[in-house]
Order: C-alpha cells, then sequence, then structure tokens
C-alpha cells in the first residue's frame, strides 16, 4: 500500500523544499531538456521518454511552482510551449553541480562523451567550487548549515 507523500514545504530546511518543487528525477529531466531548449510537450516526451499522463502532470506541477511558463506556440493556437522562468533558469548550477558528479561518479573513463561546455568557445567549464565570500575554497569538512546570525546595525 502507498502512504501519501510527505509534505516537504513547510519544512525549515532549504533543501527539503527545494525537493518538495523539483525532488523528483522526472521534473529534474523536465529542467535539463529546457535548458537545452526543449520547449514543447512532444519534445520532452520523446526525449524522456515519459508517458504522457506522468508528463502532464510534471509539467502542470513546473508551471505551477513557477519553474516554467505556459507561452502560445507562434505555429499553432493548439499547442503551447513551456518555457523556463528565471527561477527555473537558476537551476542551471543544480543540475551542471549533478552533471560533474555523476561525470565523476558514475561512468567509467572514457565512458562518457558529452561534456558541459561553454557555448561560446567550447570549452568545458570548471567543476562547480564551494568559496566563502573572500574566495577561500571550502572542503566539504569546512562548512556547516546553521542558523543565520541577526545582522547588528551600524549604529548601534
Amino acid at each position: 500500500m502507498k502512504g501519501k507523500k510527505t509534505d516537504l514545504g513547510t519544512s525549515n530546511c532549504s533543501i527539503s523544499r527545494t525537493l518538495q518543487i523539483i525532488g523528483d528525477w522526472w521534473s529534474l529531466l523536465i529542467v535539463r531538456d529546457a535548458l537545452m531548449g526543449s520547449e514543447r510537450f512532444n519534445e520532452f516526451q520523446v526525449s524522456i521518454g515519459l508517458a504522457k499522463n506522468i508528463l502532464a502532470s510534471r509539467l502542470k506541477k513546473l508551471v505551477a511552482d513557477k519553474i516554467l511558463s505556459i507561452e502560445p506556440d507562434g505555429k499553432s493556437p493548439f499547442i503551447k510551449r513551456y518555457v523556463l522562468t528565471e527561477r527555473g533558469r537558476q537551476l542551471s548550477v543544480v543540475l551542471v553541480a549533478l552533471w560533474q558528479w555523476g561525470e565523476e561518479n558514475c561512468f567509467a573513463p572514457g565512458e562518457l562523451n558529452v561534456r558541459v561546455v561553454d557555448e561560446k568557445t567550447g570549452q568545458p567549464i570548471q567543476p562547480l567550487e564551494l568559496r566563502t565570500d573572500d574566495g577561500r575554497l571550502l572542503a566539504p569538512a569546512e562548512f556547516r548549515m546553521g542558523l543565520r546570525s541577526k545582522s547588528v546595525s551600524s549604529g548601534d
């Protein structure tokens, strides 16, 4: 028996709230394809191979969560385009991080023949890194998630 999915939308954790919106793999694959230029239902379906009812459900949720917007297609009044919003485009960093992790950890050397590259130069992009405000590189053991400190007014 399937249980009801836990609602993470009110959690005090940014990761939990993000997963509430884009936490299933189909949604991330739709955003990946949208970043690569797909806009139409059939383009997503052919690329991902997802059943029409599930794809329709995921697209509807991504629109409701303001990751995609629906725009008319200039070619036909019966076709709509799913276009990334600014909020959706910001997910490119998340997808590149997943891509780079997968490149390093999910493929044998020489097995992967696709890379993330700079559109202008064709050169591979640098690995994403965690850095402090002053530019210092951080290792995983050198950061933590903690409560934000309250700002102190300079006039006090």
